[in-house]
C-alpha cells in the first residue's frame, strides 16, 4: 500500500533532501488535498516542530478534516497527542520521545499506549547510519532501529522507518536492510526513504 507524504515547513509545503536542503515549495494546498483524496491513509508531518522551531498546526485541520492523516512532528507530550488527536488525526506519530538520555524510552511508549491506545500509535524509527536519529535527525543515537522496534512493539499499531541516508535522493532503498526490520517485528512495518520504482513499491508490498 503506498502511502503518500505531506512535510509541512514554514506554513508550506515542501521536500527536504535528507532532513536538510529544501528542495521543492508549495502553497497550493487544494491541489495536494485533491491529489492524495483517494488514499486510505496519507502521512503529514510538521518539520518545524519535529526540531523545535515553531508548529504547523493550525494548518493541520486543513487537511485532516479531509484526508485520512497519521500526523507526527514534535509530538512529545500527551497534551500534544491529545491537541492533535482532535484536530482530527487517525494517528500519532511518536518519535523523539521514545529516547531519553541516548536510551529507549519504554516507559514513555507505555504512558501513550495506556492513555490512547495501540492502534492510534505509529512509532518513527529514523535510521541514519544504521543508528535511530531523533529531533528532526539532527541527533543520532546509540541504538539499532532493530533494538528499538523489539522493545517497543507492544505499545504501537505501526513502525515507521525512515532511511535517512537515501531520503529525497530518489536511487532507491536498500531492500535488504528492510526486510531484516521486518522479521524483527509484527506491527505494520511503514517504510520511506528514496523509493523510486514499482518494483520496490511490489517488493515492499
Amino acid at each position: 500500500m503506498l502511502i503518500p507524504s505531506i512535510d509541512l515547513m514554514g506554513g508550506k509545503i515542501v521536500q527536504l533532501v535528507q532532513g536538510e536542503k529544501k528542495a521543492l515549495e508549495f502553497d497550493d494546498f487544494e491541489e495536494w488535498i485533491g491529489r492524495f483524496a483517494n488514499y486510505p491513509l496519507v502521512q503529514l508531518i510538521d518539520l518545524d516542530a519535529a526540531i523545535g522551531t515553531g508548529n504547523n498546526r493550525a494548518l493541520l485541520e486543513r487537511f485532516t478534516a479531509r484526508l485520512p492523516c497519521q500526523v507526527g512532528g514534535g509530538i512529545r507530550s500527551l497534551d500534544d497527542a491529545t491537541e492533535i488527536l482532535s484536530r482530527g488525526a487517525r494517528r500519532i506519530i511518536l518519535g523523539s520521545v521514545l529516547v531519553y538520555e541516548n536510551k529507549i524510552n519504554v516507559a514513555a511508549a507505555e504512558q501513550f499506549a495506556r492513555q490512547f491506545g495501540s492502534d492510534r500509535l505509529t512509532f518513527a524509527v529514523d535510521s541514519k547510519s544504521g543508528k535511530v536519529a531523533i529531533k528532526g535527525w539532527r541527533e543520532v543515537t546509540s541504538i539499532s532501529p532493530a533494538e528499538m522496534m523489539q522493545a517497543l512493539e507492544s505499545y504501537c499499531g505501526a513502525f515507521l522507518y525512515t532511511h535517512v541516508d537515501t531520503e529525497g535522493l530518489m536511487k532507491g532503498i536498500p531492500l535488504e536492510v528492510v526486510r531484516a526490520l521486518r522479521a524483527v517485528t509484527s506491527r505494520q512495518l511503514i517504510v520511506a526513504g528514496g523509493i523510486t520504482s514499482q518494483e520496490e513499491v511490489n517488493q515492499l508490498d
